[in-house]
């Protein structure tokens, strides 16, 4: 299966933060939108970082309660790593697991276009092999 995919069923929405936005206004979205990192960007196509659930709470243990005035950009994760619609789910989730995040931003031409999450890859495999599984009952109950 390929990510285009996952998100020709999820769709192409991305929610996103600006650099220059409060932590506040950061964890107000995240909690609103439901989501587990957003995506850090001026203007909606370019990727200047992600911050994360976990980047948060990492820097909350580093800075204390004062973290909530500073900016997303001081604490965003900036080595971001992307996928393409084409890419193959199983080799995003390796990827994703090896390097330990959760969240990865799917890219066309080097514009933003799309987030897939380790929810959406794991549930699209269980998709895939429960619809593997239908199939060999098919073929099993209809050889005898």
């Amino acid at each position: 299966m390929l990510v285009k995919n996952i998100l020709a069923h999820k769709g192409p929405a991305v929610a996103t933060v600006l650099p220059s936005a409060t932590i506040k206004d950061a964890v107000a979205e995240l909690g609103e939108r439901g989501v587990g990192a957003l995506v850090v960007s001026t203007d909606g196509q370019t990727i200047d970082g992600i911050l994360s659930e976990r980047d948060i709470v990492r820097a909350l243990h580093r800075c204390g309660p004062g973290l909530l005035t500073m900016s997303v950009g001081d604490i965003m994760t900036t080595d971001v790593q992307t996928c393409i619609p084409t890419d193959e789910v199983r080799s995003v989730a390796r990827t994703m697991t090896e390097r330990r995040f959760r969240h990865m931003p799917v890219t066309v031409n080097g514009a933003l276009s799309g987030i897939v999450s380790i929810g959406d890859l794991v549930k699209s495999r269980i998709d895939e092999l429960e619809t593997e599984h239908d199939q060999l009952l098919e073929y099993i109950s209809s050889a005898g």
